[in-house]
């Protein structure tokens, strides 16, 4: 958690710094977008790695605690942004189809939505894997 407060105050200026360069729409700017993204991706695996080796190295003590194992927290955690960027992906192109048909027949509009909620139910099931790893932690 310590590591979280300190990279996010490091994210918001690179962020926007981004942001900035990205208007420019150079090639000078597109080479620090990529040496930014770059950058950002190694200090992502600092992060990932240390967040994966900080629980191994304290499993001993805090398995006689009964403490919460955090390669369950973090395999939640991938579970329930895979299933939500998955589930966005979905209901991008299902909303725009059922736009689309509803502009030239406004009776589809039950089917478009049963539609639109089954790519919703992606997300639901990533929630359901992520609760049932967090139960087995």
């Amino acid at each position: 958690m310590l590591t979280w407060l300190i990279v996010l105050p490091v994210l918001a200026p690179l962020f926007g710094a981004v942001r900035l360069l990205r208007r420019r729409r150079t090639r000078h700017a597109f080479r620090w977008l990529l040496a930014t993204n770059l950058a950002l991706l190694g200090g992502a695996l600092i992060v990932l790695t240390t967040a994966l080796t900080g629980p191994a190295q304290a499993s001993a003590g805090a398995a006689a605690s009964g403490g919460v194992n955090g390669s369950a927290l973090i395999g939640a955690a991938i579970a329930v942004a895979g299933a939500s960027i998955g589930a966005a992906i979905a209901v991008a192109y299902t909303g725009a189809a059922a736009l689309a048909a509803l502009s030239e027949r406004p009776e589809m509009f039950g089917r478009a939505m049963v539609i639109v909620g089954l790519a919703e139910g992606i997300a639901v099931y990533g929630l359901v894997v992520a609760i049932l790893l967090i139960g087995k932690a």
